[in-house]
């Protein structure tokens, strides 16, 4: 099933006012939809189109990019081999999973500069050493993202064609959504343990059945797992991936490596977290050591917090070695009966819909008065020339004294404060206390 995607929008606005001038690279994780979108794109946009998959290792398409000096003659046999013609400004040319052909990712350079047709890249684990080390990396290259698909994009795909609408605008005016709440949370507890993974939410489209979406689940999670196996022989990355929802559960103030990769060694460790998060799998948000506006100034590359790139993906590695039956997460939260020691699961979610609207994330925390405890705020935002602090409840309760004691300790930095939780809109004094499926609109 091919489902409606934002970033379409952006997509065309490249075609419209770049793509004479750079060719556009997909970027995310591996099943996150890059090829179905681009194809698609490809078919409705362009008179032809001609789409290399590299991943296939197509010997003779690929000894053309052996010699490009002559690129009449490249684009002769290109069409000879594809069997399609293609046309001066009207056609486009998709290098998919183009990490596994470095050579021709170095060739954009060259293509766009000829500037007979359109160029469209997709990749995962596109800047790993392994992948430039032996090439010139194209400066001609416009990058976008692609998520998982967010909340709205998840209600088009279910049949709610309005979408976020009518929450924007109740989110704009600052009003209750009173007797829609429950049924919007309803929507946001179903996405949550469906996730956004194209073929997680195809498969509850056509079964309806939980057990079916799980299945396809451990299914990517195993291939994410092959993969950073891949990356590092040792199994460090793989222990510290399986490890996410454990470090989240521990309420630690920052992922600890030793934990989570027991008696292997360390060293090498950074490039391993570098690696893992340029394979867009996991969402990195890092601790700052002043919480002030020009927040990526003050991170500390060393001490970060480690979050699934899918909240769907994450309730099914909490309970991996579970059966299905036995992962009370899909029971609590149907049942919207989940415990306080389950919260991490919102706190992924929100470090998910931060980071598809665009959003670096980024923590902070400090001592309490006695110095025993640390206060920690879960996510900072900077707006204009505030800082916007946001506590994540799994609950309608409303207590938020590391809020309260960090808004004190700033107050001439902070703009909104803000509660993030699971009832309705309302205030409690200076603090706002927003529904989590207004997150998206922060």
């Amino acid at each position: 099933m091919i489902f409606k995607r934002k970033l379409y929008d952006k997509m065309l606005e490249w075609k419209q006012q770049w793509s004479g001038q750079y060719a556009l690279l997909i970027k995310g994780a591996r099943r996150i939809g890059k090829s179905t979108l681009v194809e698609e794109f490809a078919k409705k946009e362009y008179k032809s189109y001609i789409l290399i998959d590299f991943s296939k290792k197509n010997k003779k398409i690929a000894s053309l990019f052996d010699d490009i000096s002559d690129l009449d003659f490249f684009f002769l046999q290109l069409q000879q081999e594809t069997g399609v013609v293609l046309h001066n400004r009207q056609s486009v040319i998709v290098f998919d999973e183009v990490q596994d052909f470095p050579p021709a990712r170095q060739a954009i350079k060259h293509l766009v500069k000829d500037g007979r047709y359109d160029y469209i890249e997709t990749g995962s684990l596109i800047s790993i050493r392994r992948n430039v080390q032996n090439i010139l990396i194209p400066s001609e290259e416009m990058k976008m993202d692609l998520h998982p698909l967010d909340f709205e994009e998840f209600l088009w795909a279910i049949g709610q064609e309005n979408g976020l609408t009518t929450l924007k605008q109740f989110y704009e005016k600052k009003l209750p959504l009173a007797a829609a709440h429950r049924k919007t949370m309803r929507d946001l507890r179903l996405y949550m343990l469906v996730g956004g993974m194209p073929q997680a939410v195809d498969a509850y489209i056509k079964y309806n059945n939980m057990q079916a979406v799980d299945k396809v689940k451990r299914q990517i999670i195993q291939l994410y797992d092959d993969d950073f196996m891949k990356l590092d022989s040792s199994g460090r990355a793989s222990l510290m991936f399986k490890n996410i929802p454990s470090q989240l559960n521990s309420n630690a103030s920052r992922y600890k490596i030793k934990t989570a990769i027991d008696t292997r060694r360390t060293d090498n460790v950074d490039l391993i977290v570098s690696e893992m998060r340029e394979s867009m799998v996991v969402n990195l948000s890092y601790h700052i050591t002043d919480p002030n506006v020009g927040l990526g100034m003050h991170k500390l590359m060393d001490a970060y917090k480690m979050f699934m790139v899918d909240t769907g993906l994450f309730v099914t590695l909490a309970f991996w070695d579970k059966s299905f039956a036995e992962n009370i997460i899909y029971h609590k939260l149907l049942s919207d009966k989940l415990e306080a020691n389950l919260g991490y699961v919102y706190e992924n979610l929100v470090a998910q819909m931060l980071t598809a609207a665009g959003n670096e994330l980024f923590y902070y925390t400090f001592p309490t008065e006695t110095g025993n405890k640390n206060y920690e705020i879960d996510f900072l935002l900077s707006r204009g020339k505030k800082i916007v602090p946001l506590e994540v409840k799994s609950s309608g309760y409303k207590s938020h004294k590391s809020l309260d004691a960090f808004c004190e300790k700033y107050s001439s930095r902070i703009g909104d404060r803000i509660l993030l939780y699971t009832k309705d809109y309302q205030k409690d004094g200076q603090t706002i206390c927003q529904p989590i499926y207004f997150t998206p609109f922060l």
